[in-house]
């Protein structure tokens, strides 16, 4: 049986793709793309793995693409999307430097809200992402596209049951912290020098009853306006980059 082929589609993708050593077999590129910044880099890249790069007219390359705009560069690569185990996340976040951040995803169905959730969870500083297997966005083409590269360098653990998951981070020493708009504490008012997993929920419906009963923590986000909700993926950066400040 052959191995199974995922796109990886947009330039910046993709660039990350081919730094991150991930196996490639193919890289087509839209007929007539100028080979500068970008693209050039990406052409150089691939040279230097010996990876064929072929053109395809843009309109056919754009059919092929799985995401809203391919950028006119889609990279076939060898092998499903990387996962981890949540104990292999667990022992990378624990070895690293700073105490452990790892971010969980409950209810986040759209591809493109945990492509842009993981791209600030990268450029935080996080460790690793927790998604579930259920009720759950997986890492699609789309979800790589949004995260701009970021799924190449943060470790993703794909979970049967979140609830247990979070348990068993909470046995290791993590706190965790699920952002709730109806809670009383804020994101500032937490203390997030502490080992944390910071629980993100889905649009509309937020964390569910399971993870909010083994949360540590609820906190919210405080609103000045007449708009009292953020998306899934703004709420989490603020968040996010609030433990990164705190931190630093």
């Amino acid at each position: 049986m052959s191995d199974p082929k995922v796109q990886i589609e947009g330039r910046r993708p993709v660039i990350e793709a081919l730094r991150a050593g991930r196996p490639i077999s193919e890289i087509l590129i839209a007929t007539g793309s100028r080979p500068s910044g970008a693209l050039a880099e990406i052409v150089r890249l691939a040279n230097r793995q010996g990876i064929k790069v072929r053109e395809m007219p843009r309109r056919e390359l754009e059919s092929k693409a799985q995401s809203r705009n391919a950028q006119g560069v889609i990279a076939t690569a060898v092998g499903d999307f990387g996962y981890v185990t949540i104990d292999e996340l667990v022992e990378r976040a624990t070895s690293a430097a700073q105490p452990s951040l790892l971010v969980a995803l409950d209810g986040v169905t759209d591809p493109q809200n945990l492509g842009a959730i993981a791209r600030s969870a990268e450029a935080a500083g996080a460790h690793g992402l927790v998604v579930g297997k259920r009720r759950a966005a997986p890492v699609t083409p789309s979800a790589e596209k949004a995260a701009a590269g970021a799924l190449e360098h943060l470790p993703v653990a794909q979970v049967t049951n979140l609830a247990r998951a979070l348990e068993a981070l909470k046995e290791r020493g993590v706190w965790i912290a699920a952002l709730d708009a109806d809670a009383e504490q804020t994101i500032y008012d937490f203390d997030a020098r502490d080992p944390v997993c910071l629980v993100i929920g889905g649009e509309g419906e937020g964390v569910s009853r399971l993870v909010a009963e083994r949360a540590d923590h609820r906190l919210c986000i405080p609103m000045a306006g007449k708009v009292q909700s953020l998306n899934a993926s703004a709420a989490g950066a603020i968040a996010l980059f609030e433990i990164k400040r705190q931190r630093s």
